[in-house]
C-alpha cells in the first residue's frame, strides 16, 4: 500500500517503531481490540495508523474509526489504551484519533479482507 501524502511530499501517517522491542506486544493488544460492528480487530482494519514508542517505554498511538459517526468513538481509544497499558514494560499510553487521512478499505490486512468477503 502507497502511503497518502501531504501536498510537501510528507507522509500523512507517522512511521511507528516498529524496531523497538514493544512493538510486537503493542501490535498483539491493539489486534484484542475489535469494533463492535465489524468482526475484525482494529490493527487488522487498518484503524491503527501508528505506533510510537520512546526510549522510557512510553507509547503514543494514532487511531482513527472507519467513520466518524461511529458510536464507539468516545470508547474505542479508552479500549486501546486499556489493552496496551497492561503489557508488561509499558510505562503509559497516550491514544490520539485522527480523521485524516481518511479511512479506506484499502487500509485493512489482507486477513481482514479475507474475513469480511472481500477476497
Amino acid at each position: 500500500m502507497t502511503q497518502p501524502q501531504t501536498s510537501e511530499g510528507e507522509p500523512l501517517i507517522a512511521p511507528s517503531s516498529v524496531d523497538h522491542p514493544l512493538y510486537e506486544s503493542v501490535v498483539e493488544a491493539c489486534r484484542t481490540v475489535y469494533d463492535p460492528e465489524i468482526p475484525v480487530n482494529i490493527f487488522d482494519l487498518g484503524l491503527i495508523y501508528t505506533i510510537a514508542i520512546d526510549d522510557t517505554n512510553a507509547v503514543r498511538i494514532m487511531m482513527t474509526l472507519t467513520a466518524p459517526g461511529c458510536p464507539v468513538a468516545g470508547e474505542m481509544p479508552g479500549w486501546v489504551a486499556d489493552a496496551v497499558s497492561a503489557l508488561p514494560g509499558v510505562r503509559q499510553v497516550d491514544v490520539d484519533m485522527t480523521f485524516q487521512p481518511p479511512w479506506g478499505m484499502e487500509m485493512m490486512s489482507d486477513e481482514a479482507r479475507l474475513e469480511l468477503g472481500f477476497i
